[in-house]
């Protein structure tokens, strides 16, 4: 997409610093499916006769053979293929829906069994499940973790070689499929759609079906033709999933892709085993290496960063204080990228350092903190990249260092934008709703849920709920820093950024101020009593709540429309006073691991789990959570089962994992009892 198409609202944005090591594409660092198949005619029957390898269609035409529906009803699948006793939520009347035919609109939180909601109909009714996933360096590990339970999954994308891409055709022509994975951009060619309509599908499943959104935090323009696919496949259910929706986006995605029949669901937005926690931002990258340090022993993580270069110079400075940390972005060739992903997904204690567009879609379950040295554009882009820790329901803490700086910056970007006066509005709206959670004095998980239009009370659990912060009244402090402002345009036709000001109003003996005679202001040295860290927070507040702005390409601060209210004292201004904590400050999920649910006794058993666990998925070559999850293994170590019948009901042990994995889990036990 051009840099400047209207449609989207973060087009031509600068970045900090260095403007042209930033793609304004938030995905431009991650491979898209943008190598079209071949046009039918190409088709040559074996891949040594065609460039592509393409399966040839049938001479007449005709349809193939459907999959065949493996299982009566939803509970047999659901504990047969994933060893689960009973749904949760509205996973149920969600699978009932699809299954019977009827189209869906699924807004269900990160770790709230999304996929279970395709998954099970395409394995109860006849046909394919079609999975329009949006980014194909994730869809390898997606398939791997079916494959584990018995699922007969495959993908198609531009990542695979002639001969694999017709092995998987020639499997969904069979009805040797049960779910196919692919990305938008090949359900453009219409040579992909004839594949399709000659095989059976039993589902249509859009995945992060935010991305239809044009106002969206996410938007990606290929989604907006997967509204056709109702057309193509008549009578073939639908259904979008989204773990990130207001209710304008919510609107949209029903809209777009045509689903005014469907029935909505419309999960809490809530992730309760998060911790939400926003620092100031004092000497940021020693805030995160403390914050880091704070969590358990071998925690893995996400570190998001704004450019390459900031992602770069912290996985160094990381490393440098001993973490094991990995950079991410756009300018790293597809080979690191794939073995830095292939690091994180596979091994304990890695932090990947990255830009925004590492985590969607990755089927992680155990990070454990996500933390942010730069502030996003929206709340939206905030909850979906936060939501990529504590998937699999433990504890987990996301983290922020907020400042001046991210203000002026932000604000600045929106100015500056190409932008028409609409999109420039609904910017600043998304910002405004990230300053008020950034700088609230009420509980952050309230305040987070309340943009997405859910009523809840205080949680108890974020840094707000837990050290409760004190305001305090800055109508004073705020009529100082204006009077100043408006003295220096007036007087000298003058403006200058915040750094400036400071100085003026503590009275700073500069060589700048002397040379400037600005010694000899009224407001010189009126703000003496608050010091420059007090000074900065007042700024960056009155930012945030727009009682000043930023202007031109060095962020000075100037009067806003709100200004005069506060200066003849209408304006009531109330601040939050600023704490610096250590990152490492006492919270309910600090330094608490896997195993800290087990009695004192199971926890040797637990941690020759996890060593079995460990080796088990090396050997394969697949993440550990392919093997069994934590909670798996914890159930184990508390049931300590001898026989293998013993296994059935424990829970993410279905059939296929017991026949796998069963034996070796019993001799584990066995040696360790």
């Amino acid at each position: 997409m051009p840099p400047q198409d209207p449609r989207d609202p973060y087009a031509g944005l600068p970045l900090p610093e260095a403007p042209d090591d930033f793609l304004g594409d938030p995905y431009a660092d991650v491979p898209w499916d943008d190598a079209p198949p071949p046009e039918e005619g190409e088709w040559a029957g074996v891949p040594e006769a065609s460039p592509h390898g393409s399966f040839p269609a049938p001479p007449d035409q005709q349809r193939a053979e459907p999959a065949p529906s493996r299982f009566g009803t939803p509970l047999e699948a659901l504990r047969t293929v994933y060893g689960y006793e009973a749904f949760r939520g509205d996973q149920e009347a969600i699978i009932d829906q699809v299954v019977a035919g009827g189209d869906a609109v699924v807004l269900m939180p990160t770790g709230g069994g999304k996929s279970l909601c395709y998954q099970i109909p395409a394995l109860v009714r006849e046909g394919t499940g079609l999975v329009v996933s949006p980014l194909i360096a994730l869809m390898h590990d997606q398939v791997d973790a079916l494959r584990a339970n018995g699922v007969r999954a495959a993908y198609l994308n531009s990542t695979q070689g002639a001969a694999e891409r017709a092995e998987v055709e020639r499997a969904y022509l069979s009805g040797g499929l049960d779910l196919l994975y692919v990305a938008p951009e090949r359900l453009s060619n219409d040579a992909t759609l004839r594949l399709l309509q000659r095989g059976t599908l039993s589902v249509v499943a859009v995945d992060e079906a935010h991305c239809v959104s044009q106002w969206g935090h996410d938007f990606r323009p290929d989604y907006l033709a997967l509204g056709g696919l109702s057309e193509r496949f008549p009578g073939v259910p639908r259904i979008a999933l989204t773990a990130t929706a207001t209710r304008e986006t919510h609107q949209e995605i029903t809209e777009r892709l045509r689903l005014p029949e469907a029935k909505h669901f419309v999960a809490s937005f809530d992730r309760p085993n998060i911790q939400y926690r926003i620092d100031p931002k004092a000497d940021v990258r020693n805030q995160l290496v403390s914050f880091i340090r704070s969590q358990p022993d071998g925690s893995a993580g996400i570190v998001y960063a704004l450019s390459r270069s900031s992602v770069e110079q912290t996985a160094t400075f990381l490393r440098e204080k001993g973490l094991d940390a990995i950079p991410y972005h756009a300018g790293l060739d597809a080979g690191t990228r794939a073995a830095h992903q292939s690091r994180f997904l596979r091994e304990d204690g890695v932090v990947v350092v990255a830009t925004i567009a590492f985590g969607m879609g990755i089927d992680k379950p155990d990070v454990r903190f996500v933390a942010h040295v730069d502030l996003p554009k929206s709340v939206e882009g905030y909850y979906q990249e936060t939501g990529r820790a504590g998937r699999d329901g433990e504890p987990a803490v996301v983290w922020m260092a907020y400042g001046l700086g991210d203000v002026v910056q932000q604000r600045r970007f929106i100015q500056q934008g190409d932008g028409d006066r609409m999109i420039k509005q609904r910017q600043n709206q998304h910002l405004d709703a990230m300053l008020a959670l950034c700088e609230t004095v009420s509980c952050r998980r309230q305040n987070l849920l309340g943009y997405f239009g859910q009523d809840s009370g205080p949680c108890g659990n974020c840094d707000t709920c837990l050290v409760p912060p004190e305001s305090w009244d800055g109508l004073v402090p705020a009529q100082k820093l204006l009077s100043t402002i408006v003295r220096l345009q007036r007087e000298r036709r003058q403006s200058f950024g915040a750094g400036h000001l400071i100085d003026i109003l503590r009275g700073a003996s500069t060589e700048r101020i002397r040379s400037m005679r600005h010694d000899e202001l009224a407001t010189y040295g009126i703000g003496a009593d608050l010091t420059d860290a007090q000074w900065r927070s007042v700024v960056r507040q009155m930012l945030a709540l727009g009682l000043m702005q930023a202007q031109g390409d060095y962020g000075t601060l100037a009067l806003s429309e709100a200004s005069g209210g506060v200066l003849t004292g209408e304006t009531p201004v109330q601040l939050r006073r600023d704490v610096v904590t250590r990152a490492a400050s006492s919270g309910r999920a600090a330094k608490r691991s896997a195993a800290d649910a087990l009695g004192e006794a199971d926890r040797p058993l637990f941690e020759e789990l996890r060593a079995w666990r460990a080796q088990t998925a090396r050997d394969q070559g697949v993440p550990a959570y392919v093997v069994f999850a934590d909670a798996t293994l914890r159930a184990l170590a508390e049931h300590r089962p001898s026989r293998a019948e013993e296994l059935v009901g424990i829970t993410g042990i279905g059939e296929r994992k017991r026949e796998a994995y069963g034996e070796a889990v019993l001799e584990v036990i066995a040696a360790a009892s």
